[in-house]
């Protein structure tokens, strides 16, 4: 498949030039794909299309983000930008005059053609003076570098209903365009540090005849460097935050510190704190030390302790709308307010705050605290309309209105079973068990409860029924305990609590009993081979069907994205008919793109797709000038092992205590069960791995007093090091390491 990206202005004809390339492959029995984004009726505003094109039948629906080659229709538009994702060696053809070599320099290692599609426009008559359409004379150029025929693509502006001077205008630009076929090296030139083979000057001469200075820089073989490696726990956390970072703020006590780290990527530290699965606990290096640091308690802390006043970095003229206010779409619209843009959401509920507020119960996540991370929202500017559901009607009215749209509605598809009571009261959805408990609407006194699943929300939902009154609550999971994908803590917390689970356990049937209960029956499993997940495949084993019964059946088996809200590439139809053309780019945030399934992913894909929508809208990343003084990106190279620190420097120091209420205490109640850390004194745990925190070690063990901190900085005077390597030594984080002359 060759994928094609165009950069221009609305008017020059961008999408149009896409279709025509799309229609020329078309004819020729390939499948294709060619469509839009951002404004492209408004005249000069920037502009993105795309084409695709394959042999094989295209199903990817996404924009192109690596394209093969790149397409330029203004060369005001001619930037880095315009490399962003471009495949080694594609070609960049430019709309201008001249030669392609002033831009093989500025771009080495890509093929480069020209072509002055604007003069060839002009003097067919296509368009304005001002504003003159340039698509089908670069059409032709792009069949020249490409390898098509012109007759090819005289036949596709024929199709399209192109002709006259748009026939002539293709001919010219495939006769004229200039092209530099060899890329230009793309390899910067090393100039390699070698040892010096010149004899050293005399002891008491030097060629200039004054007396030498004795330095003994000159006996070293070896000179010390400094290096920072990407601590673990910031390279898992699927929020993106600078783990590392809040924790030594947290260190030294400056816990508004820490919350303004925390802030610079995640929106909802407070919230993450009680409810992520915490992978940067998993990952801690410090697991083999003494224990792994509570990384998730001390962001609860800080979201909690902490005070700290974000306001937008500028302001701007360009809308979005976010569809959705769950994690996703509420930490999309948080980071795009920040870079200033002007962000309303639309939540179909009457509550605002999707899964956390209705999914989550109150023993782990507290409205107050949903409350007030939303408030900090809200008090940026963000404007949130309840009450509001969109479907594709109304999609369309928002692209008429906005200049960009988030949609995060979450999987709103729920997985049911073929048990042969589906329609009875008696079993209910567990996001819907969980809704209705959140909102006080539902009570289990004295009922036997089953729940089927292996995952959060069949742990919420068997913990909740427990706290509503339930006589026993039961879990039944066709895997075993080391395949369920519910948080391990809260399976450990569930079975404290009195909460039973079958494992290797399938439903097959329920029946409905005289006395108002059911009668489930299942079936005994072994796992087999793993799965596409993964994960061993349940395999029946004959002849073990059993039966339980319960008053009510819980299902808890996962959800899929609702995808008819979305169009199918630039067009919306509803019944089969067409609507509208969509006028701005669309983005799915969050578990509707996805499937993650938990709130710190969600909260990082809001996030990344912010930045997307700010790239879109301004043709680059966020730039020097555009980047907040706060605003961090946590992409490193490597990642630092255990076996990489020096394990033996640091002080054994087991975890803190985290409080949590006892099981007798929680069977009846939804107060929160963790009641967090008392202070500060875990996060002086954190090893800091590859990241220097000032330990002064280096300067304290350097023999001969050559290196020494300047504020924030270190420096070597290597004129006197003799590169005896104790520096490194006792750098326990391995930010300095030798290196070799």
């Amino acid at each position: 498949m060759i994928e094609l990206r165009i950069h221009g202005r609305g008017g020059q004809g961008g999408v149009t030039l896409a279709k025509i390339i799309a229609t020329t492959r078309f004819l020729q029995g390939d499948s294709v794909q060619a469509f839009g984004i951002y404004a492209a009726e408004r005249s000069g505003a920037p502009l993105q299309a795309f084409c695709r094109y394959s042999r094989e039948p295209i199903v990817n629906r996404n924009l192109v983000y690596k394209p093969h080659h790149v397409i330029v229709l203004d060369p005001t538009l001619v930037g880095p930008g315009i490399l962003s994702g471009l495949k080694a060696e594609g070609w960049i053809l430019i709309n201008a005059p001249g030669s392609p070599a002033p831009f093989s320099e500025r771009f080495p290692g890509y093929r480069i053609a020209v072509v002055d599609a604007t003069a060839i426009a002009r003097e067919n008559g296509l368009g304005t003076r001002s504003v003159p359409i340039v698509n089908t004379a670069l059409a032709g150029a792009v069949a020249r570098v490409l390898g098509f025929e012109l007759k090819w693509v005289q036949s596709a502006l024929e199709h399209l209903g192109f002709v006259g001077g748009n026939l002539t205008a293709s001919s010219r630009g495939y006769d004229e365009v200039t092209v530099l076929d060899t890329p230009l090296d793309s390899e910067a030139t090393v100039e390699a540090v070698k040892p010096s083979t010149a004899r050293v000057p005399g002891f008491l001469t030097r060629p200039s005849g004054e007396l030498p200075a004795i330095k003994t820089g000159q006996w070293a073989t070896e000179q010390p460097r400094r290096q920072q490696m990407v601590p673990p726990c910031n390279h898992v956390c699927p929020a993106g935050n600078d783990v590392q970072g809040f924790l030594q703020a947290l260190a030294r006590e400056e816990q508004d510190e820490a919350l303004a780290i925390l802030l610079r990527t995640n929106p909802f530290p407070s919230v993450c704190g009680r409810v992520c699965p915490a992978p940067c606990v998993e990952s801690c290096n410090r697991m083999g030390l003494d224990g792994a640091v509570h990384v998730r308690e001390l962001e609860r802390l800080a979201g909690d302790r902490g005070q700290v006043n974000i306001e937008p970095m500028t302001e701007r003229f360009e809308s979005v709308a976010v569809v959705g206010s769950g994690p996703a779409g509420l930490s999309a619209a948080y980071h795009l307010r920040r870079l200033g843009y002007r962000v309303k959401v639309f939540e179909a509920s009457d509550h605002v705050g999707g899964l956390l507020r209705s999914g989550i119960p109150g023993y782990r996540l507290p409205l107050e605290v949903i409350d007030r991370e939303i408030g900090r929202i809200v008090e940026l500017g963000v404007e949130i309309v309840t009450g509001s559901p969109v479907d594709r009607n109304r999609l369309l009215e928002l692209t008429r209105s906005y200049d960009a749209l988030a949609v995060a509605t979450g999987l709103q598809e729920l997985r049911s079973l073929r048990l042969g009571l589906e329609e009875t009261t008696k079993v209910v959805q567990g996001i819907d068990f969980l809704d209705r408990s959140r909102r006080g609407e539902v009570r289990v006194d004295g009922e036997e409860i089953i729940v089927v699943g292996g995952g959060n929300t069949a742990m919420d939902a068997a913990r909740s029924a427990l706290r509503l009154g339930a006589l026993s609550v039961r879990i039944v999971y066709r895997r075993t305990r080391k395949e369920m994908p519910a948080i391990p803590e809260e399976i450990e917390q569930g079975l404290e609590e009195g909460i039973a689970i079958d494992f290797l356990t399938q439903p097959i049937s329920l029946e409905e009993l005289e006395d108002g209960r059911c009668r489930l029956v299942c079936r005994r499993m072994v796992l087999g081979e793993a799965d596409e997940s993964g994960r061993r495949r349940p395999v029946d084993v004959p002849g073990s069907d059993f039966s339980m019964e319960c008053h009510r059946l819980i299902l808890a088996l996962g959800q899929s994205p609702d995808l008819s809200v979305f169009p199918e590439g630039t067009e919306v139809r509803q019944d089969g008919r067409l609507i509208g053309l969509l006028e701005t780019p669309v983005f799915a945030v969050g578990d509707l793109a996805t499937k993650d399934g938990t709130v710190a992913a969600a909260i990082g894909s809001g996030r990344r797709c912010a930045l997307h929508i700010h790239k879109m809208l301004f043709g680059n990343s966020l730039s020097d000038e555009d980047r907040p003084e706060d605003w961090v990106d946590i992409w490193r190279d490597v990642v630092i092992e255990p076996d990489s620190l020096k394990m033996h420097l640091f002080e054994r120091r087991p975890p803190m205590e985290v409080g949590t209420l006892l099981p007798e205490a929680r069977r009846s109640t939804f107060d929160e069960v963790h009641l967090g850390l008392s202070d500060l004194d875990e996060a002086k745990r954190c090893l800091s791995c590859g990241v220097c925190n000032e330990c002064d070690l280096c300067v304290t063990y350097c023999p001969e007093g050559v290196l020494k901190r300047v504020g924030h900085r270190f420096e070597f005077d290597y004129a006197y090091c003799k590169g005896c390597g104790v520096c490194a030594a006792e750098c326990p984080r391995n930010v300095i390491f030798m290196s070799h002359l």
